[in-house]
């Protein structure tokens, strides 16, 4: 005894509806992936390209009541910004953090700046430059 096929012959009826599903869910998935490189393309231009300063320090030296730091700041020469630096005793405690502003109209600059610390400090560290 033979079983009837549930399927129509092939290609007597055109696509299936399945097939039909499987091809827009392959360009909906199409689309749906190019967007979103693009996406993450514009992201990594703007987190890249938009960082207007940077620095960094070349040296410090410690006292018991502040820290002179040397800091290099490279940024586009109409860019202004500040700079955060910060202090840590050698217990690893915070001991000083302050902002320093940097508006010279130049492409370098090359600053000794003093951060004043509740203790002594033993770094002389950068935490990051911001543009305004």
């Amino acid at each position: 005894m033979s079983t009837a096929s549930t399927r129509p012959p092939e290609g007597r009826y055109g696509r299936s509806s399945d097939e039909r599903a499987d091809r827009k869910l392959k360009i909906a998935g199409a689309v749906l992936g190019a967007f979103l490189l693009v996406l993450v393309g514009y992201f990594a231009y703007h987190y890249v390209a938009g960082s207007e300063i940077s620095g960094q320090v070349v040296s410090f030296q410690t006292s018991d009541d502040s820290v002179r730091i040397h800091l290099e700041v490279h940024k586009d020469a109409d860019a202004r910004g500040y700079c955060t630096l910060r202090s840590q005793a050698a217990d690893g405690d915070e001991v000083g953090r302050a902002d320093f502003r940097f508006d010279e109209h130049a492409k370098q600059v090359d600053k000794v700046v003093t951060l004043r610390t509740t203790s002594r400090g033993t770094t002389g560290e950068l935490l990051g430059c911001h543009a305004d």
